[in-house]
């Protein structure tokens, strides 16, 4: 809705507001300036899926891009009902562009804290950003048509009390706000779009909008939650409906949440492009007059159609198919595997250079990333559109809290990633970046392994920084990353190898289906992992997720040594004296002693090889620190091996695993020699190339 010139609504437009809750007069009232009222389309109700969400945070929102100011305008109106069990006597939003004010706010800080820097080098006035909120109004049906609550609003920090950070603001509320009833808040906003610190801002003529108005936090049973903007985790809010209308100069092309439903030109030279979109938590949105479109259709059998729209810089047209191919390829396997995506349509934009855009997923709308030269086999653009298109399922439709249990999508999206691409032709090789990483080698010969896209290496690299039951905002600025994406896929994957896939696509299509538009907990994933495993697996999560220790087992000592028998045996029936000087049938001992180096207790296998081709396999519940295996054999013992098949993935040390009593020096030495080729063939062509 828009202020009147008097800065008033009509009672009778309140009385219809509150009323019906999201009505097409309210929208009407929120049209641009200089647009025709727009009726909400008959198709929507019937296009929505079966299932639908509480939708208790709605928004009708405005908002006009000026690309000389790089500012936004926008009005929203919010109709929020409150679903938790106590009152409400305040309201909590989030104002995230605030993060990018100055270097002192919470999020520049945890930034700076990682090492990592400021993705701007030396940022200039005009690259930062921010969000003021000019007014906010409690609607009413009385006789006054709203409450004026823009004096009582101030911001909090419930993290860290950072006075600098303006990430989250309180309004306080003249009654309380029972549970089940509804409220309508009118807020006007101004922000100025950031050069791309991460995620959202404008780089020359392309925007990408992302968190960009004041969106209300989430009321819990314990109150609210409601997270300032931290570098490492991102968000957590309630499902709704939102109807949005973006004003941007005409002939630019605009992507966003929902399907376009209305565009109309205004007198200024603008155009206004509506855009709804139901049962989602987020909405995000982007323009630039450079995109090339195009359109395509995923279907397969057994899911529902779904329309695939690709936004693409121009320099990337060529890699159209590729977007689809990877879009097309999650929607099958994560619909066959979890549930089916229900909204039946997506966008897939490709940001454009140096936007710090890319990788990033929203309800409906994801934005991928490639390169100039990105051969097949590459990996690039498929890895990162598989994993954003996945963030529809894992983010998008089971709507965990990102601040707290980042892992919950992150984690599950990063395994479930690795094995999209596992079924198919491998779609990346190892590829070696040349020239500052400018031009790319694809070694062909070479495939990623599923354990690459699982991230083994960088689980490995700190595994014991933090517990993973630690909330993500507190986690390490530096490693949090590792823990939330690495360790989940690590331990999932580790996890399939012990039950079976099976019985784990079981567990995670259950809690899918049971949480789908919901705020699932990590009790509730584990809860489903159990059920469909067919067995209670807390002892498993007590290791990997309710604490930091690593699972290392290894070989302490490994004896295999021929022995002859003095003294009375017994042969043929009858008892007979042999010495070492006339027994002719010696025999080989063995002795393996397996020792558990790491404090987390996992079961595991131990095989051992002999001479005669004979193989012995013992299983060991791992609990002790260490224990000892004894065979008496006619052969000599060749190897042994502890975790044979590799089912601990989370394994921090597989060098200590197996040790060989007769070396293999011909295969070590194929093995080493083959390394080193790829190396000199490496060498020898950078050589080549700057001679």
């Amino acid at each position: 809705m828009r202020f009147g010139p008097s800065g008033r609504m009509t009672t009778l437009t309140i009385s219809i507001l509150l009323a019906t809750g999201w009505p097409s007069a309210a929208r009407q009232q929120a049209a641009p300036a200089g647009a025709a009222p727009a009726a909400v389309s008959p198709t929507l109700a019937s296009a929505a899926p079966a299932r639908v969400s509480k939708r208790n945070a709605n928004y009708s929102v405005d908002v006009e891009l000026d690309p000389e100011t790089r500012t936004l305008q926008g009005r929203e109106v919010l109709t929020w009902r409150n679903i938790s069990t106590q009152p409400a006597t305040e309201l909590q939003f989030h104002l995230y562009y605030n993060a990018w004010t100055n270097s002192r706010s919470t999020w520049m800080r945890e930034r700076a804290a990682a090492g990592t820097g400021r993705t701007l080098e030396d940022p200039r006035p005009g690259d930062w950003g921010w969000i003021d909120v000019t007014a906010i109004r409690l609607l009413s049906s009385s006789p006054a048509p709203f409450t004026d609550l823009t004096a009582s609003r101030r911001f909090i920090a419930p993290d860290d009390g950072n006075t600098d950070d303006r990430t989250v603001m309180t309004v306080p509320l003249p009654r309380r706000v029972a549970p089940g009833e509804s409220i309508g808040v009118e807020i006007a906003w101004t922000s100025k779009v950031p050069r791309t610190f991460a995620r959202t801002g404008v780089v020359g003529n392309f925007y990408f909008m992302a968190q960009w108005f004041p969106k209300i936090g989430v009321l819990e049973n314990t109150g609210w939650n409601t997270h300032q903007f931290h570098s490492g985790t991102e968000f957590y809010s309630d499902y709704g409906v939102y109807d949005v209308r973006i004003t941007v100069p005409r002939g630019w092309t605009v992507g966003a949440t929902g399907r376009e439903q209305q565009r109309l030109d205004t007198p200024t030279g603008k155009t206004t492009h509506r855009f709804v979109q139901e049962d989602v938590h987020d909405f995000a949105w982007t323009t630039s007059p450079d995109y090339i479109e195009r359109r395509e259709r995923f279907e397969h059998a057994g899911l529902p159609a779904v329309d695939m729209r690709l936004l693409l810089q121009p320099e990337h047209e060529g890699q159209a198919q590729r977007h689809f191919a990877a879009t097309r390829a999650t929607l099958q396997y994560f619909g066959q595997w979890y549930g089916p995506y229900p909204y039946g349509h997506i966008t897939v934009v490709d940001p454009a250079w140096q936007s710090e855009a890319g990788g990033m997923e929203y309800p409906t709308l994801i934005t991928a990333g490639t390169e100039w030269l990105a051969p097949e086999g590459s990996g690039s653009p498929e890895g990162v559109t598989v994993h954003e298109a996945g963030h529809q399922f894992w983010y998008g439709l089971v709507g965990n809290n990102e601040f707290e249990h980042a892992w919950m999508d992150e984690g599950l999206n990063t395994f479930s990633t690795a094995r999209v691409l596992a079924q198919q032709p491998p779609l990346e090789h190892v590829t070696l970046r040349l020239f500052g990483g400018f031009v790319p080698w694809v070694l062909r010969d070479v495939p990623l392994e599923r354990t690459d896209h699982d991230r083994l290496a960088g689980y490995r690299a700190v595994a014991e920084s933090d517990a993973q039951a630690t909330p993500s905002w507190r986690y390490d600025p530096a490693t949090g990353g590792y823990i939330t994406y690495n360790k989940t896929a690590v331990w999932l994957h580790t996890l399939e190898r012990l039950i079976g896939w099976q019985r784990l696509q079981r567990g995670l299509s259950l809690f899918f289906t049971r949480h789908v538009f919901t705020h699932p907990t990590p009790d509730d994933c584990f809860a489903a992992l159990s059920e469909g495993a067919g067995q209670d697996l807390t002892w498993f999560f007590d290791e990997v997720y309710r604490g930091s220790n690593t699972v290392d087992y290894g070989i302490q000592r490994f004896t295999s040594e021929a022995v002859t028998v003095s003294g009375w045996i017994e042969r043929d029936g009858k008892r007979a004296y042999v010495d070492a000087a006339t027994e002719g049938r010696p025999r080989h001992v063995t002795e393996l002693v397996v020792r558990r180096y790491g404090e987390a207790i996992m079961p595991v296998d131990i095989l051992v090889s002999f001479a005669d081709g004979h193989r012995v396999r013992e299983r060991w519940d791992g609990r002790d620190r260490w224990k000892a295996f004894r065979w008496e054999r006619p052969a000599r013992a060749l190897s042994a091996q502890v975790d044979p098949d590799r089912v601990l993935l989370l394994d921090v040390n597989f060098t200590n695993n197996s040790w060989t009593l007769k070396p293999e020096a011909t295969q070590a030495a194929r093995k080493w020699t083959s390394a080193w080729f790829v190396w000199l063939q490496d060498a020898l062509l950078t050589w080549a190339s700057l001679v």
